[in-house]
Formats: structure tokens, sequence, C-alpha cells
């Protein structure tokens, strides 16, 4: 049986450059999202109208709320990019695990964690 199809020492390494760069930029807008979320916003509504002041609270919970999503989307974004970079290690990244083709060069520039070709994804919906 031939080997399977795969992209170059050289475009791999290519790909692992790329890769650690969105995990390093991940990894420091989680640290902000975290840091936004344990952080006490105070504005100062203790002295104002009752009213205000819950608007305000609830307005809090929501923002936490919502920077809590915000974290986990950005916690399982860096996981698929370390995925990704053990997938280069073991020269199987960019191969498609539905069809076993190459996938697209420019789909990995802009989804480097991209597992599935467009003719894969296609076929899903």
């Amino acid at each position: 049986m031939p080997d399977k199809i795969r992209y170059s020492d050289k475009d791999l390494n290519e790909f692992k450059g790329l890769i650690q760069e969105k995990i390093d930029k991940a990894q420091h807008d989680l640290e902000l999202i975290k840091s936004a979320y344990m952080n006490d916003h105070n504005n100062g509504t203790d002295d104002t109208s009752p009213t205000f002041k819950a608007f305000d609270e609830g307005s809090a919970v929501m923002s936490k709320e919502s920077n809590s999503q915000l974290a986990i989307r950005q916690e399982k974004f860096i996981r698929d990019l370390k995925n990704a970079l053990i997938r280069i290690e073991n020269k199987t990244y960019g191969i498609c695990r539905v069809t076993g083709k190459l996938i697209n060069k420019k789909r990995l520039e802009l989804v480097p964690h991209a597992t599935l070709s467009i003719e894969a994804k296609n076929m899903q919906k």
C-alpha cells in the first residue's frame, strides 16, 4: 500500500509556526477574558437609586456569564490548536479524517485546526 499523501516537512513546519502564534495569541486573549471575569467592576452605584443598582447588578451577572462562555470557547480553541500540533508531530496534519485527502492549504491557513476538507464538511450538511 503506498504512503498516504501528506504535506511536506517544510509545509508542516510552516503550519507549526502559524499554529504556535495562534496559541500564544489565544492564551493571551484567554487571560484577558479571565481577568475581566474575575474583576469586580464596581462602578460606584452604591449611592444611586435602588432601581439603577438592580439593573447594574443584572448587567454584571450577564457580563460574567458571557465572559465565562467566551473563556470556555477560547479554551476549546486552544485545545484544538494543540491537537493540531500533535497531528503535525505525527505527520497526519492536513489529512481529512473523512475522505483521507489533503485539506486545502488555504483552508488550513484560515482554520489551522481543521480536520475536515470542504468536501467532507459539505457532506455533513
